[in-house]
C-alpha cells in the first residue's frame, strides 16, 4: 500500500536552483524528482536532537532576516490566516 504523501513548495537560490538543474541532467532525472529525492534524503540523515535543529537553521542564509521580515508583518497586520487561499 502507497504512503501518503504532502506536496512541499520551496525556493531555491539562483545558484542552488542551477545546481539542481546541473545535477538533474547529469543523471537523467527532471529536477523536482531529484530534489524530492534530496529533500527526503536529508531529512532521513538529520539528527532530531534539538540542539542540532537550531545549529541547522542557524546556519540558513538569510534565516534572521526572513524571521525579522515576517514578524514586521505580523505586527503590521499584513498576514494571512490559516485556510485561506
Amino acid at each position: 500500500m502507497a504512503q501518503p504523501s504532502s506536496r512541499l513548495n520551496v525556493t531555491l537560490s539562483e545558484e542552488s536552483a542551477a545546481k539542481l538543474a546541473r545535477l538533474a541532467e547529469q543523471t537523467h532525472v527532471r529536477e523536482g524528482t531529484l530534489a524530492s529525492s534530496l529533500l527526503a534524503q536529508a531529512i532521513d540523515d538529520a539528527d532530531p536532537a534539538a540542539g542540532n535543529l537550531v545549529e541547522i537553521l542557524d546556519g540558513i542564509a538569510g534565516s534572521w532576516e526572513r524571521i525579522d521580515a515576517g514578524l514586521a508583518q505580523a505586527r503590521a497586520g499584513d498576514t494571512v490566516p490559516f485556510g485561506s487561499e
